[in-house]
């Protein structure tokens, strides 16, 4: 009986953390813990994870897809680049200390979300996306360096994804989303075989922690394309809060 409650509870943290990272980002700081509490090694919680990741942004691009947001082909190119920086990223050797690592991160992620934040409202002839041209190939660029971020460490990923797309790209949050889960998608794969090559996965906590992940991330992907930006700025900004709080002042 045991077993069962805690097994409950890895979907319950799923669930919670697919709504947040759909929403916002930063989920994995609670699906982290939860796994090494289990019993996993850091290194197998990390590639745990992956597999909860990908199923809940297959189910979140379903979500904002049933809505009518989608952002294909678009967000496919950015997440193909990403994914080349990813494994560039995983094979370089990070010098800076970890611990200073994570502060600069968390003073980063502020940043962001300030930006975000206070960027003023546009008329409606401001809004017009930017999506191809030279915005094309300046938001390749930066998702090739974001990629090759997200190779060192993936937390944080979702939060430079929002602010590439909203300030390069003139995307709403909410479209964003909907193309972060794209590219967070395609992003994931190849970690994940990495990870598997590795034989640092744990299939059944990572397929039943996926459901979770996946039932939050279809109720929030419907649920923010009816709510709009503004309960993503407050999810926004409630995550990267906390995300900086913990990188701050609880990184060993």
């Amino acid at each position: 009986m045991e077993f069962e409650w805690n097994l409950l509870l890895l979907v319950g943290v799923g669930f919670i953390a697919g709504v947040v990272n759909t929403l916002a980002g930063g989920g994995s700081l609670l699906t982290l813990p939860a796994l090494i509490f289990f019993g996993l090694p850091p290194a197998v919680a990390n590639g745990t994870n992956r597999i909860a990741i990908l199923i809940q942004n297959i189910f979140s691009t379903a979500g904002f897809t049933s809505k009518g947001i989608k952002t294909y082909p678009f967000s496919i190119y950015l997440g193909i680049v990403a994914l080349i920086g990813a494994v560039i990223g995983a094979k370089i050797a990070i010098q800076v200390p970890e611990d200073l690592f994570n502060k600069i991160l968390a003073f980063v992620m502020i940043i962001v979300v300030v930006f975000l934040v206070s960027q003023r409202k546009k008329t409606l002839s401001e809004l017009t996306e930017r999506l191809t041209g030279k915005y094309l190939w300046i938001s390749l660029l930066a998702f090739f360096f974001i990629g090759i971020y997200g190779g060192f460490i993936q937390a944080g990923t979702g939060f430079f994804v929002l602010l590439a797309l909203s300030s390069i790209n003139q995307m709403s949050l909410v479209k964003s989303n909907a193309a972060k889960a794209v590219i967070i998608l395609i992003f994931n794969i190849g970690a994940l075989a990495t990870f598997a090559y590795e034989g640092k996965i744990n299939w059944s906590y990572g397929l039943i922690m996926a459901v979770g992940n996946a039932s939050g991330a279809w109720f929030a992907s419907r649920w923010s394309v009816s709510k709009g930006d503004k309960i993503v700025k407050i999810f926004l900004v409630i995550m990267v809060i906390v995300m900086a709080v913990k990188l701050w002042f609880f990184t060993p």
